[in-house]
């Protein structure tokens, strides 16, 4: 179903967005599972971004959203892993590393709705942690 706004425009902007922890911690489990879920729900209601489907597994999320056409995903995503970040770290403060501010991987998976198949998701996340501990290794030779 298309939205429709006041200024008389239609619209369907439909993403699967798939972002994990850093390093793929499988850190998503237990009270921090359902304080991500809801982080993730406020955050959204406050850009006007509906949830169409979503999961919250123990090392990746997965979002299938509608985002209003004035906002682009990479400042969606920004905000919303930079917020939910401070919010987790807020009510999980044993999470935060004094060396690393970061709880998600840099980058995240982005299709429109439609466009996606679940190894090409699959092979993102493997490209991701692998990317992860590669960095991981490049700081410490610092």
């Amino acid at each position: 179903m298309d939205k429709k706004s006041l200024s008389h425009t239609a619209w369907k902007c439909q993403y699967h967005i798939v972002f994990i922890p850093k390093y793929r911690k499988k850190q998503l489990y237990g009270q921090v599972r359902a304080d991500v879920r809801e982080i993730i729900r406020t955050l959204c209601g406050y850009k006007g971004v509906e949830i169409i489907d979503g999961a919250v597994c123990p090392d990746h999320v997965h979002l299938c959203v509608s985002i209003p056409p004035k906002m682009s995903i990479s400042t969606f995503m920004g905000y919303l892993k930079g917020k939910s970040t401070l919010m987790i770290y807020d009510r999980h403060p044993n999470l935060q590393s004094k060396w690393n501010k970061a709880f998600w991987a840099r980058g995240y998976y982005v299709a429109t709705i439609g466009n996606v198949t679940e190894e090409a998701i699959k092979k993102y996340v493997r490209e991701q942690s692998e990317e992860s501990r590669k960095e991981d290794s490049e700081g410490a030779a610092l």
